[in-house]
């Protein structure tokens, strides 16, 4: 029976610990045989949210087909987030299977020596730090989780569940991984090196209610053929003002933030197994031409 471990420093983030926890809870209830433990220096740990976790203190053997989950932490800073005591990092260091962190989990991976020379990621706000913090690694940017051998890393919050998803994938197969998500209401499983920011998430930054609306708009109806006439009786405002709203906000025009919905999507279908036609029309393109060549347009992602 393959035990998920997971190490718990103070004030960790409660979804970055519940969302794994569920997906290999699920597995368990799908016949797999996993045996989840929560390891801890105390009986009770704190969370950022309030909440408290019970715990072990009790470290059980661990082998090669066991794997160690730490999640992420609260802390403005990766420097100023709590430190698993010395039995944990003894269990990090020491541990022959996959490690896997969460957030600023990978600052407990990196303080075990764990991401010297690999490979890794965490959250978009905490990157830059990580690199500094640790030199030999190299930090891979604005994507979901990265593998590195035994060492797998993701990005903030969330993102732990779509790398709890790929593990199960990657040990039972797709197919097992797609009934847990089902069973958990996830939309999709996304893939490692897709954003950590969704096209939608990354124009909403601005503070125009109006121009806000109209994203609601096209977010819900991307796949359709939305004329600015349209745009502007959903929102009450003259064509040229959606325009020139938009434009101010985002930087784009809608006809471009469609485009983008639109391409993001059909990558996503792409990574699923589709063709390229078959994308193109499942996103409201004609054919295949226009995605091959918006898509060719798409700045490279590193």
């Amino acid at each position: 029976m393959p035990t998920v471990a997971f190490l718990l420093a103070p004030n960790l983030h409660l979804l970055d610990l519940s969302g794994p926890a569920h997906v290999f809870s699920a597995a368990a209830k799908f016949g797999l045989d996993y045996e989840l433990v929560y390891l801890a220096d105390t009986d009770v740990v704190p969370t950022a949210q309030g909440l408290t976790v019970q715990a072990s203190t009790a470290i059980p053997d661990l082998g090669p087909d066991d794997l160690v989950v730490v999640p992420g932490c609260a802390g403005d800073r990766l420097s100023r987030t709590s430190r698993l005591g010395p039995a944990l990092m003894t269990v990090l260091r020491e541990f022959p299977g996959t490690v896997a962190s969460v957030c600023s989990g990978a600052e407990q991976l990196g303080r075990a020596g764990l991401l010297d020379g690999r490979r890794c990621t965490t959250h978009h706000e905490l990157q830059d730090e990580l690199a500094t913090r640790y030199p030999t690694a190299t930090v891979v940017r604005d994507v979901l989780y990265v593998i590195d051998g035994r060492i797998v890393t993701s990005a903030g919050i969330a993102s732990g569940i779509d790398l709890a998803l790929h593990l199960v994938a990657a040990a039972h197969g797709p197919a097992m991984a797609a009934r847990i998500a089902r069973e958990m209401v996830i939309y999709a499983r996304r893939n490692g090196d897709a954003r950590q920011a969704s096209a939608m998430l990354r124009h909403r930054s601005h503070l125009s209610d109006t121009v806000h609306r109209l994203q609601d708009h096209i977010d819900a109806n991307f796949v359709d053929r939305l004329p600015l006439a349209e745009l502007a009786r959903a929102v009450g405002c003259s064509e040229r003002t959606v325009t020139r709203l938009f434009s101010q906000a985002t930087g784009l025009t809608p006809l471009r933030y469609q485009q983008l919905l639109r391409i993001e999507r059909a990558e996503h279908l792409l990574g699923q197994g589709s063709t390229m036609e078959a994308a193109a029309r499942d996103v409201g393109f004609e054919d295949a031409r226009m995605l091959r060549r918006l898509r060719s347009r798409e700045p490279a992602r590193p």
